[in-house]
């Protein structure tokens, strides 16, 4: 996009426009304390943060805590996938370089392939990796973004298109689709990002094509760098994270968009792109890139990595608002569910410290472990609060991320790329079950008004 696009999309008169900021914003503004009048459950969660209960599900379970005698107790997480505890999954899986496949399959299908299905899915997906060279000029490589997510929803918007049955929503069709949209989700990602770097950062253009017999994490590595060459090591751990980002229950934001989006009878790419949208948001999907961003800010602050104290002074910073973003908050620790312990954090966890060994990146991997130790007890103290603070997956995946060479524009893409798996298998459980258009109640706490005519005003 040249200059003169860019103006004719956003000239306006300064003045003016910061009276409309003033009008809207006065306009929109709620009193607060009517949410606790009329026991409003913002963000659909009660007083408590537990959700509010707006739907079943099959397809995975996120335990934080467990019911004694009436009360919740904190315990260590766990997180399953069609009822398999996705820790065995990855611990006792024999499918060493497909256990993003396999767990796709998993999810979609509802129960663990056999060596023949899994052989047949891989195969199937591998035949619908491909891109062809126009769809690759004329969208991907038109009107690249600096974020990468908008490249994304763009690019699935676009695939409508090429779809001789975009809007059947049948359950033979919607499988179809979403078989597909798995299957070119890693190259779109990745395509997407050459695209920037050639036309935003002067880089070279380097389309690599899917490299038949890989799996999924091996054709992201192998498409992504110059020389296509990766460790086992290395393609295993992507492998595990795309494990651990397929699908988080059917009430986190982007997943819940697609049941949403779903229910009011739209087509799979839009539901799939309203998903993207949500899982663009900093409060979602780009967590991990702020827990990337705070330790930054943190070795730029903090010279010896292994002094504790100077550490823990900063994260008081942190948290007094005084460092870093000035939003108190240390990125990467809590969560909505998890109490003791995020599954996912602790599986990466220990595959970080081996990457990070290979990497020659101990020291820093020793700086996120001492964050780790020591966040979850300053924010404890520093908000009075008597439930445990866990680390969550971000708290780890950036670093892992960076320690393979994926550059920071596609840390969201790569959730998007692993979470896909989840939305499909939520968008046909939701065309299965065939329920009603979802549509929660707001309350109308404004005034009616007489109309005026505009010289009474």
């Amino acid at each position: 996009m040249n200059n003169q696009e860019m103006m004719e999309l956003t000239t306006v008169d300064n003045s003016e426009f910061e009276e409309l900021v003033k009008e809207v914003t006065a306009s929109g503004s709620i009193d607060q304390n009517l949410y606790i009048e009329y026991d409003v459950k913002r963000g659909l969660r009660d007083s408590n943060g537990n959700g509010v209960l707006t739907g079943l599900t099959e397809i995975s379970d996120v335990l934080g805590n467990q019911s004694i005698n009436g009360r919740k107790i904190p315990v260590d997480g766990e997180l399953y996938f069609q009822g398999y505890n996705v820790e065995d999954l990855i611990k006792n899986s024999k499918t060493d370089r497909f256990r993003f496949e396999e767990a796709t399959y998993l999810l979609l299908f509802g129960s663990l392939p056999k060596e023949e299905n899994l052989k047949r899915f891989v195969r199937i997906q591998t035949d619908l990796q491909e891109l062809s060279g126009a769809f690759i000029r004329d969208v991907i490589m038109k009107a690249t973004s600096d974020n990468l997510m908008n490249s994304l929803m763009k690019s699935i918007l676009s695939l409508y298109s090429y779809d001789e049955h975009p809007d059947d929503t049948s359950v033979p069709n919607v499988l179809r689709q979403s078989l597909q949209l798995i299957a070119k989700m890693p190259l779109l990602t990745v395509y997407a990002y050459q695209a920037f770097r050639h036309f935003r950062l002067d880089g070279t253009l380097m389309i690599k094509n899917p490299k038949k017999g890989y799996s999924t994490a091996e054709n992201i590595l192998y498409m992504l760098r110059d020389d296509g060459n990766f460790s086992e090591l290395e393609a295993k751990v992507l492998d595990i994270c795309l494990v651990l980002h397929a699908e988080h229950g059917g009430g986190n934001n982007s997943t819940f968009t697609t049941h949403v989006v779903t229910s009011s009878g739209t087509d799979t790419y839009s539901a799939i792109a309203a998903s993207i949208a949500s899982l663009k948001g900093p409060k979602h999907g780009g967590a991990n890139l702020k827990v990337q961003e705070m330790f930054h800010d943190i070795k730029e602050h903090v010279s010896d990595w292994s002094d504790t104290e100077s550490i823990k002074t900063y994260l008081n910073k942190i948290l007094d608002k005084e460092a870093f973003d000035g939003a108190g908050l240390i990125y990467g620790m809590g969560h909505a569910v998890y109490t003791n312990s995020d599954p996912r954090e602790v599986i990466l966890k220990s595959f970080a410290k081996k990457l990070s060994e290979e990497k020659g990146m101990t020291k820093e991997f020793a700086l996120y472990e001492t964050v780790e130790k020591e966040a979850g007890q300053l924010i404890m103290a520093k908000r009075k609060m008597f439930k445990p603070v866990c680390a969550n997956v971000d708290f780890y995946s950036g670093l892992v991320y960076t320690m393979l060479g994926i550059p920071e524009e596609m840390f969201t893409p790569m959730f998007a790329t692993a979470r896909i798996s989840g939305w499909c298998a939520h968008r046909l459980e939701e065309l299965v079950n065939a329920g009603k258009i979802i549509r929660p109640a707001y309350k109308y706490v404004g005034h009616h008004r007489p109309y005026t005519t505009i010289d009474e005003r």
